[in-house]
């Protein structure tokens, strides 16, 4: 959303980023566009790309992503802030208008401790939120939720693994120019790289990201103002705010051209875009005047003042209110259909969602403002006879409701290979407790038109079914992926594991030695066998299936305890207790040295 971090997942993918200094000439960048058609440098772009996709399609990185964040920010204390963006997020998960593609995970998201104004978006679809942002905004619903919509986008349209390749690409492009041509020296190099990236990678992106933010905050039902809004409580916090240098927005600069050199769009010119989008939304009808008045087709209604005791917060005010009407313009195709009451202090009530409603009901009794209103409702409607408005209107929705029915048809006639890796995503969710997750993409398994392995598809479900505790439909769904392929060992493998989880040890230990009467050469039915001996208890039945297990596959040496490794390995036993003892040693050492460094004076003497 502002002036991104670089993921640390990026760490393997070594590229050089030099300090940004806008050059003195901007076509220089059109070097960019001969060098990569000359020097063959897409070849860098699709290594890049596919390295970044690939970590953006896989579970375990994507956790990774929430741990790496939590260890550096620490995670958020304020258990209402999280609250807060859980909320969000799960409704603009749930109800977004929006395609994930085939490789791309559900969206994860944490609140952290750091007090910087930022959120980002992994290429793991992990959403970070710092409390800098919750608290910065205000805690307000609707300019989050289209801050959160923003970062979305750059999950939805993997912007960091395409921006990543792209930046690689120049790199490499220019270093090959540089190198081949002398064209300039190494600093002045990373300063066009720089400014080159910006300008054609990341500011294209932002600004999708901002329209993209924009539709999934307003089909999940939050206020369509609340872009704007965002925009302007940002540009407030940037200049009068925050404490960090590199947050600071010099208000003398406003009026430069910030687009040129900047890796993010200009606040301001933000906030003009998406008070556009608003006001399209409307059909037209609402717009802002003078970052205060809101207008119904450019007849003032109302002016805002501030409710703040703080600083003049009438533009979010004025977006929010606005935000209201164009919600109303959209959802309603008469005026009947607002059912506004007038009130006795002279302004109105009318349908739709009370929260999104709540300034506008406001201001239009603080103005008397509501008979004013009627008449603007009404006139608005009268006109688009003429004007057509409405029928612009729906015909660019169902512009945007087709494309996004060929994205999700994309989906579901991917290759058998896609559907192979989401239900291996699935599974792995499963394997980490989150059965939300399993089951949804397990849902886009069976919507797929190309899945390989129904039987497969239907007992990982059924684990993820177990994981949620929902025992009859992971059962169903168990029994049915082993009636439908007996002959596969995962299936009876997995069915094993279903029961484990539900507490059917006799059955789980059946269908572990079925799948190693079916694949004497798989070890995992021989090491489900053996853990559950040791859980009923039976030594020498665990000790014989461990065995077992070390004879067909000798790296699951580590899988077998302590209690069990002698018997099977005595030499590898004895190896893990040295490598254990060292281990003791170290950690004790790491100790020692801790408690003697907080016992040392401060003037650095010993007692």
């Amino acid at each position: 959303m502002m002036r991104k971090k670089l993921c640390a997942v990026f760490a393997a993918l070594t590229i050089t980023a030099g300090i940004v200094f806008p050059p003195a000439r901007a076509e220089a960048i059109d070097a960019w566009g001969i060098a990569a058609q000359a020097l063959g440098v897409l070849g860098a772009y699709h290594s890049a790309l596919g390295a970044v996709l690939a970590l953006g399609n896989d579970v375990h990185a994507q956790v990774q992503s929430e741990r790496q964040d939590i260890a550096e920010n620490g995670r958020a204390h304020n258990a209402n802030d999280v609250l807060l963006v859980d909320r969000i997020m799960e409704r603009l998960v749930r109800d977004g208008d929006y395609v994930l593609r085939v490789n791309s995970l559900p969206f994860t998201w944490a609140v952290t401790d750091s007090s910087v104004f930022n959120a980002a978006c992994y290429p793991t679809d992990y959403v970070s939120i710092n409390r800098g942002l919750v608290r910065g905004l205000g805690g307000n619903v609707d300019e989050l939720a289209a801050v959160l919509g923003h970062e979305m986008t750059h999950g939805i349209r993997q912007h960091s693994a395409h921006n990543y390749a792209k930046a690689a690409a120049q790199f490499y492009g220019l270093s090959f120019l540089n190198m081949n041509f002398g064209l300039m020296d190494w600093n002045k190099l990373n300063a066009l790289v720089g400014y080159s990236v910006a300008k054609n990678v990341t500011l294209p992106t932002e600004y999708e990201a901002d329209e993209g933010g924009f539709r999934i905050m307003t089909s999940a039902g939050f206020n369509p103002g609340g872009g704007a809004a965002a925009m302007a409580r940002m540009g407030y916090y940037l200049t009068y705010v925050t404490q960090d240098l590199a947050e600071y927005q010099d208000p003398t600069q406003k009026d430069l051209p910030q687009d040129d050199f900047s890796d993010h769009p200009a606040t301001e010119r933000r906030e003009t875009k998406l008070a556009e989008f608003m006001t399209d939304y409307s059909a037209g009808h609402v717009t802002v005047r003078d970052c205060k008045t809101v207008c119904i087709d450019g007849t003032p209604l109302l002016t805002v003042t501030w409710t703040d005791e703080d600083y003049d917060n009438s533009p979010e005010n004025a977006y929010l209110v606005a935000g209201a009407l164009a919600r109303a313009f959209h959802d309603y195709d008469r005026a009947e259909d607002w059912h506004i009451d007038l009130t006795r202090d002279g302004g109105a009530t009318l349908g739709g969602d009370p929260r999104v409603n709540e300034l506008l009901v406001y201001f239009l009794a603080k103005e008397r403002a509501g008979e004013r209103l009627v008449s603007l409702v009404r006139d608005a409607y009268a006109s688009e006879a003429g004007s057509g408005a409405r029928e612009k209107l729906r015909a660019v929705e169902k512009s945007r409701a087709e494309a996004h029915a060929a994205e999700r048809a994309e989906v579901e006639h991917a290759e058998a290979k896609a559907i192979k890796k989401i239900r291996e995503n699935s599974d792995a969710y499963s394997d980490y407790g989150d059965s939300t997750r399993a089951l949804a993409l397990m849902e886009r398994v069976f919507a797929a038109q190309n899945n390989d392995s129904p039987a497969l598809s239907h007992v990982i479900r059924a684990r993820a079914y177990a994981v949620r505790g929902d025992a009859v439909r992971a059962i169903a769904d168990a029994d049915k992926g082993v009636a439908d392929d007996p002959k596969d060992v995962y299936t009876w493998l997995n069915r094993s594991d279903v029961r484990r989880m539900l507490g059917d040890r006799e059955g789980a230990l059946a269908d572990a030695r079925k799948a190693i009467e079916i694949d004497a050469k798989n070890p995992y039915g021989y090491l489900i066998a053996a853990e559950l001996y040791d859980e009923m208890e039976n030594a020498a039945e665990a000790q014989e299936y461990y065995r077992k297990l070390y004879s067909v596959e000798p790296k699951a040496l580590e899988r077998i305890p302590n209690a069990y490794l002698e018997s099977v390995d005595k030499r590898a036993y004895e190896k893990r207790m040295k490598d254990q003892a060292k281990e003791r040693e170290a950690r004790e050492k790491e100790i020692r040295e801790k408690l003697q460094e907080k016992s040392r004076p401060a003037d650095g003497n010993t007692k």
